[in-house]
């Protein structure tokens, strides 16, 4: 009896032990062998923003690129096929603050490029600050700050997390381009001063005086060296993948009868803005990339142990589909020079920071429409609007139904700014005003849908068209009453592409993820750009951006 108690003890002793003494080894395991990384430190983050690019450029163009460019990134990197912007406006200015925030113009306040200000009465540039001085030009070229921008940015939130040592460098041909993806706290924000300057210049919101580097480039024949013709990189005849060279389609340069290739460009010269004329051509990219080059020499980014951020926006692209449409041989051209360009820049980081030592993302700005004239020939459904004609219009039915010219103070990013004193003075319900406006206004050429701002402060809409609306929509600085045009409806010239709607081709847009800390493959899920900033967020272990309403891309991390 005692050996059978004996027995039994022992069994349960054992039966208790064994599994306190496993999770001890599994404790010791996981801490000495199986760690979790909670960060990953790359000596370099770089950010490129390629604006006004379709995601259809990298499949219509793809055979054309090498193997060093767009194409590393898809086959070494991971790539977002179904990646989305999730507001309109679809602009420059929204869709930088918007890559680099991780939100939208609902938080960060970016609701366009200009936009009417309701409280100074008047337009305001969505980079403007009189409050600071040019740096690099006697021009006005450089009174820009991040101000009117209302949260962080990721480069900021990389600036507090390494107490300020990490560096941000942010470059661009528009101003806008680099002074938002900057953020408050980058070290520099540089863009190009055209005219007969040819310089890349800067805010003293940043600087008193242009660093050596910079100055050197200046001086340097680098700029002036890209007046030359621009013709096909490749034999036009294999252009096979955008329209005919001569149409109808197509803006022309001043001075030029046709719109078919070469370009002269020193011929047009000094008709066509002198060094501004660059930005409208791949060479403006070239310059970007040289520039970008300098500066990482010039800065000495990614040759230490702290993180440093180098963005990127090349912005020719957006000039040269403006002037010439996303069917042309112009755009393919640009986009086969924009490869290029991408290799030398790879390239090149893989000797100074070293492979596998950074970390690249690649996104744009926004999409682009097809020529509506163009569409227009082939049977399909687009038009052009008159906004001068619409407002007319309008003021005369406002007029008319509330008997006052006053009511309306502003039309402009497809939104209408009412007077909220003459409506008090009238004795007017400001609900019942921005409805009658909508419903008017449904009745016009070119407007598929219209929304109040009632609407949006009331409702909480999770998709379609009134989900992107108010993901751009901002109580302090949008109008009372959201237009919608219909599906490739403009309010553009008749030649040349433009962009800002909530469809598709404005919204889908290239991303993709490469280097340290990321995965290789690729997702048809759907993303948002306000995923961005988050994602790098996560992979480097610092705080998202204080206004960020992304979500990491899990998919995308190691």
């Amino acid at each position: 009896m005692i050996k059978s108690n004996l027995t039994l003890v022992l069994s349960l002793f054992l039966l208790v032990s064994i599994p306190a003494v496993g999770k001890a080894q599994k404790r010791g395991d996981s801490d000495t062998h199986n760690s979790i990384s909670l960060q990953t430190k790359p000596k370099l983050v770089v950010g490129i923003v390629v604006d006004q690019m379709r995601y259809d450029y990298l499949t219509r163009f793809w055979d054309h690129y090498g193997e060093g460019g767009f194409k590393r990134l898809a086959n070494e990197g991971f790539t977002c096929k179904n990646n989305h912007f999730n507001y309109a406006p679809t602009y420059t200015g929204p869709g930088h603050a918007s890559v680099y925030t991780g939100t939208t113009p609902s938080m960060h306040g970016i609701i366009g490029n200009d936009w009417y200000d309701k409280e100074l009465g008047n337009s305001v540039y969505c980079a403007g600050d009189e409050a600071y001085a040019s740096v690099g030009t006697k021009s006005d070229a450089g009174k820009m700050s991040p101000l009117r921008m209302n949260t962080t940015t990721i480069t900021d939130e990389l600036r507090l997390h390494t107490q300020m040592r990490g560096k941000v460098i942010a470059i661009s041909l528009k101003d806008r381009g680099a002074v938002l993806p900057g953020g408050y706290t980058a070290n520099a924000a540089y863009w190009l001063q055209g005219s007969d300057e040819g310089n890349w210049i800067t805010s003293t919101y940043y600087m008193k005086e242009l660093p050596q580097w910079v100055n050197d480039f200046n001086t340097s024949t680098i700029v002036e060296d890209y007046n030359k013709p621009w013709n096909t990189l490749k034999d036009i005849a294999s252009y096979l993948e955008s329209g005919v060279d001569n149409n109808s389609y197509e803006g022309m340069f001043k001075g030029e009868t046709t719109t078919s290739f070469p370009h002269n460009l020193p011929v047009l010269w000094d008709a066509n803005g002198k060094f501004s004329l660059l930005k409208s051509t791949p060479f403006g990219n070239n310059i970007t990339t040289d520039f970008a080059l300098a500066a990482l020499d010039g800065e000495k980014l990614g040759e230490d142990a702290i993180t440093d951020f180098l963005a990127v926006s090349y912005s020719s692209t957006d000039y040269v589909g403006h002037m010439f449409g996303v069917d042309s041989k112009e755009v393919q051209d640009t986009y086969i020079r924009l490869d290029l360009d991408l290799e030398l820049l790879l390239k090149t980081l893989d000797k100074k920071v070293g492979k596998g030592e950074y970390t690249v993302f690649l996104t744009a700005d926004h999409g682009a429409n097809e020529v509506p004239a163009y569409l227009m020939d082939q049977k399909i459904p687009a038009g052009y609007i008159k906004s001068s004609e619409m407002l007319n219009k309008l003021n005369e039915f406002v007029e008319y139904t509330f008997g006052t010219k006053d009511l309306i103070k502003n039309l402009s990013n497809n939104q209408i700014f009412l007077d909220h004193g003459v409506i008090k003075g009238l004795d007017l319900n400001v609900e019942s005003v921005q409805e009658t406006i909508a419903n008017e206004m449904l009745g016009y050429d070119g407007v598929e849908r219209t929304y109040t701002a009632y609407q949006m402060w009331q409702n909480e809409y999770t998709k379609g068209i009134p989900y992107i609306l108010q993901n751009g929509y901002n109580q302090k600085r949008s109008g009372d009453v959201l237009l919608v045009l219909k599906p490739s409806t403009v309010g553009y010239s008749k030649t040349g592409s433009t962009h800002g709607s909530t469809f598709t081709y404005d919204t889908h847009v290239p991303l993709f993820f490469y280097g340290k800390g990321i995965k290789r493959g690729s997702t048809v899920a759907k993303t948002e750009i306000p995923d961005i900033a988050p994602t790098i967020a996560a992979l480097l272990g610092i705080a998202f951006p204080n206004g960020a309403t992304g979500e990491p891309i899990i998919e995308v991390l190691e």
